[in-house]
């Protein structure tokens, strides 16, 4: 009998599994919209909704260390759910995420989907990998002139 077996493996072990998930975590906490399989989504969303209630009801010391060992030592995302989510969501008893089914992936075929933050801030979609992005082009500029 399969009783009580309820997560998604997704074709990893134990311990990579649990670590592509606190991974997604982060981007998603960054970022606030992002784009994976739709297993992946539905495996990360309970994950989030978690992360999100210890930021709204545990908003001291100890809520900071369960979030930091839970989310890999991420400071930058732990300070975000802290101050920013956790303020957002106060008045929301739940339902903090919500999965929009994609296309399918070109190479296999897969379902994908985007999962996003409700009541996200869009300004913040894609801001901390562009600054590495621009950082790079100037430093290709400079390499590539003659």
């Amino acid at each position: 009998m399969k009783h009580g077996i309820k997560k998604r493996k997704l074709s990893r072990c134990t311990e990579h599994r649990l670590s592509m998930l606190k991974n997604l975590s982060i981007s998603l906490i960054n970022h606030e919209q992002i784009i994976t399989t739709l297993a992946k989504a539905k495996e990360l969303r309970p994950y989030m909704e978690k992360f999100i209630t210890i930021a709204k009801n545990k908003n001291t010391l100890h809520g900071r260390r369960l979030l930091l060992s839970r989310l890999h030592n991420n400071k930058v995302a732990v300070d975000k759910l802290l101050n920013v989510l956790a303020s957002r969501y106060q008045d929301r008893k739940g339902g903090y995420s919500r999965i929009i089914k994609f296309n399918t992936r070109k190479g296999d075929c897969a379902l994908m989907a985007v999962i996003e933050l409700v009541d996200r801030d869009t300004a913040t979609k894609g801001k901390i990998g562009s600054k590495n992005k621009e950082k790079g082009r100037e430093e290709n500029k400079v390499v590539t002139k003659s």
